[in-house]
């Protein structure tokens, strides 16, 4: 194992209990029923790894974790920092950055739509297999024609633009059914209408922003504000299965390192495969296992382990399992199959402690020397330093204040995209079919405005034909690069 100065202590059993920081790539599970101290866990692990300088991303999605920028201690976390011989236990606050996507407690978080990609959209939208295959050849006609997707005005606008021109997309496109064009609109409406039009768009998150250390050397802890986000599960999903897929593809490959680079803690870790496609949990399941060669960690959180794909969970090496309870036929199958995952301690019977666990108390197994799990002990988790509970509306003001991104991400960006350009090409065919002022008009005025037509779909395939024709020679270089996921899902 590492020296001691490598290690997080996690908590005390008959030894103490370490997460070595050079396995800790090797991802991990937090699980334990409601109210059993998973989140003073994940707060206790998020402490260590930024006192090691690894920047930290959580989503908070009962609004808790903000404490994390404050100082706690005193009263029952001094008693369990005293009980388990932490005498070197003093409060602390830890560097904070605050995000949420609809930008009311913290940094906005953008992605643009040609990031996100049409599979995330698809589940997003929830679209069956034919409309996800409009939305498909929708991105690649707005690629060909090198017209960018930035936000949802821009997917109206490509998606309105192969409705009208089926007919002539059909031989290289197949066929673009105006039912399913329609389906996909008024998805499209209602994840408006619900305020989900905030996550797309510009400026885009920066990957380097969540990779910040401070001055002093801790890593910065990127809490999102997810109360509000979980209301809206698919939502949230897409956005936590975006940021994973835009790492692994935006990070180069690290190797072993002494410790990681980036480690995320994803709540509610269920509603990511929660009525996931197959396609899909294959490529997150694919993600998982790829990415700790980045040198990011991943820690998921629920409930128990079977909320949990099995090809994802057999990835996660670091555990931390607080109390189940066994009412029902359904808990007591799911504290077996929790039981079932840990190395046997020959001191007790894991089943049956993991029914009789206290609150702080955990089941805890970690990764030690080559990479092999070490047998459950049944642990006192120690206490966190910064405050347990929220920030007040007052000190988070001033600590987004103090940020060094304030004012980065605050104001919104709209460039030339595909709504601008697809509107200017129907302006510029209207105009060509209007004749020219002071043209002399033949026959009366009456007959002049019934030789006037309306702009056409022919009109406007005739104005898109020149610019293609015009775009042709240089096409090869200018495909919108989106997220991993949709582009392992198209060329694979």
């Amino acid at each position: 194992m590492s020296s001691a100065e490598n290690c997080i202590f996690v908590g005390k059993a008959a030894q103490p209990v370490v997460l070595d920081l050079a396995y800790a790539n090797r991802h991990g599970l937090i699980a334990g029923a409601t109210g059993t101290g998973k989140t003073v866990t994940l707060q206790r692990l998020a402490e260590g790894f930024a006192s090691h300088g690894v920047p930290v991303f959580l989503a908070d999605v009962k609004g808790d974790l903000s404490g994390l920028g404050m100082a706690g201690g005193g009263g029952k976390l001094a008693e369990r920092a005293q009980a388990i011989g932490l005498d070197d236990y003093a409060p602390s606050a830890f560097p904070c950055l605050f995000w949420d996507v609809f930008g009311a407690e913290g940094h906005p978080v953008r992605a643009t739509v040609s990031d996100v990609g049409p599979l995330l959209l698809a589940r997003l939208f929830e679209l069956n297999d034919t409309q996800e295959g409009v939305l498909h050849a929708a991105f690649a006609v707005a690629d060909a024609q090198g017209l960018l997707l930035l936000d949802l005005k821009d997917l109206r606008a490509i998606l309105a633009y192969v409705g009208e021109n089926a007919q002539a997309l059909q031989p290289t496109y197949g066929n673009i059914s105006s039912a399913s064009v329609g389906a996909i609109q008024r998805k499209l409406l209602v994840i408006e209408r619900e305020g989900g039009n905030a996550l797309f768009g510009e400026p885009a998150l920066r990957l380097e922003d969540l990779m910040r250390t401070s001055d002093d050397g801790r890593g910065c802890i990127s809490i999102l504000a997810a109360d509000k986000l979980i209301q809206r599960p698919r939502l949230y999903a897409v956005f936590l299965l975006w940021l994973l897929s835009e790492l692994f593809e935006g990070l180069p490959e690290a190797g072993d390192l002494a410790k990681p680079k980036l480690v995320l803690f994803f709540d509610e870790a269920h509603l990511l495969f929660e009525d996931a496609p197959k396609a899909l949990l294959d490529k997150v399941e694919q993600v998982v296992r790829l990415i700790r060669s980045k040198g990011v960690g991943v820690y998921f959180i629920s409930q128990s382990p079977t909320d949990l794909p099995e090809d994802v969970l057999g990835q996660l090496g670091n555990r931390v399992q607080h109390a189940l309870r066994a009412f029902t036929p359904k808990d007591q199958k799911a504290v077996r199959a929790a039981a079932e995952t840990f190395r046997a301690n020959p001191a007790f019977r894991t089943d049956q402690a993991i029914t009789e666990l206290g609150v702080g108390e955990a089941l805890v197994s970690m990764l030690e020397a080559k990479g092999t799990p070490s047998i459950v002990e049944r642990a006192l988790i120690a206490p966190p330093v910064s405050r347990v509970g929220p920030v007040t509306a007052a000190e988070r003001r001033a600590l987004q204040d103090a940020s060094p991104i304030a004012g980065v991400y605050e104001c919104a960006v709209d460039r030339e995209s595909a709504y601008e350009r697809l509107s200017q090409r129907a302006q510029e065919a209207s105009a060509s079919a209007t004749p020219a002022a002071g043209r002399p008009a033949s026959g009366s005025t009456r007959s002049s405005e019934r030789g006037r037509r309306p702009v056409t779909t022919e009109d406007i395939l005739s104005t898109v034909a020149k610019d293609a024709a015009r775009a042709v020679g240089s096409r090869l270089g200018r495909e919108i690069v989106r997220g991993l996921l949709g582009s392992i899902f198209r060329g694979r």
